[in-house]
């Protein structure tokens, strides 16, 4: 049985590996799969919908800087429970940002969740989403003394032709790089990212890691 879990083990680490190379993810040396395939999840926590938020991800110096429409929008995303307090929503994004993040629930809600005065508890908003998913492509890694500094690579995928076959690649200005077959997108969309990333915007996010947490720190817009 302890082999089988040490096979399974393995084969899992192996599968992550490949999933980074794949994403074209440029590890330097000392950065673990294990790193890598933990920064990727915690990204994916925070990185939102322009629609939504104006950006995915938003720039600022410090987290308490950050847009608070994108602050509750990723507390919303990670929330486990539909009916939640004050407390619960302060928790959790001390949760996503650190337990130095300070910064209170307006008592009276936002237009991420709304307040019931019969039940004093929050309820999420619905978010209204276009046919545009928002993505983005690991591409470079580095350690700082507090955790990491890590480079992406924004992008969208829109499904407005999807009838028709088509998923049209463009970056956030939304300008069409290019288009493919609805059912091979995950296999070539990545590469035509990779391929022109040059017409991509960038930004450098700065993460703190504190025992087994990653949290964000700064996010900054690469200029090449």
């Amino acid at each position: 049985m302890k082999k089988l879990l040490a096979i399974i083990a393995v084969l899992l680490v192996i599968l992550i590996g490949m999933i980074i190379y794949r994403n074209g993810q440029k590890q330097v040396k000392n950065i673990s799969v294990e790193e890598v395939s933990s920064i990727e999840q915690y990204l994916q926590k925070i990185y939102l919908w322009k629609e939504i938020t104006n950006q995915a991800i938003p720039l600022f110096e410090t987290i308490e800087e950050a847009d608070d429409t994108w602050i509750w929008e990723v507390v919303k995303k990670n929330l486990e429970e539909y009916e939640v307090d004050k407390i619960q929503l302060e928790e959790k994004a001390k949760d996503l940002f650190g337990q130095e993040f300070v910064k209170e629930y307006p008592e009276e809600g936002t237009k991420s969740f709304v307040y019931d005065e019969e039940t004093k508890k929050y309820y999420p908003t619905e978010s209204q989403l276009d046919e545009q998913e928002d993505l983005f492509l690991l591409d470079t890694i580095q350690r700082t003394e507090e955790g990491y500094e890590v480079e992406i690579v924004e992008y969208l995928e829109d499904y407005t032709k999807a009838e028709e076959g088509q998923v049209e690649i463009k970056n956030i200005n939304d300008e069409m790089i290019a288009s493919v077959d609805s059912n091979q997108v995950d296999v070539k969309g990545i590469d035509l990212v990779k391929e022109n990333k040059d017409r991509f915007t960038k930004k450098r996010i700065f993460l703190k890691v504190d025992g087994d947490k990653i949290f964000v720190t700064k996010v900054e817009e690469v200029k090449e």
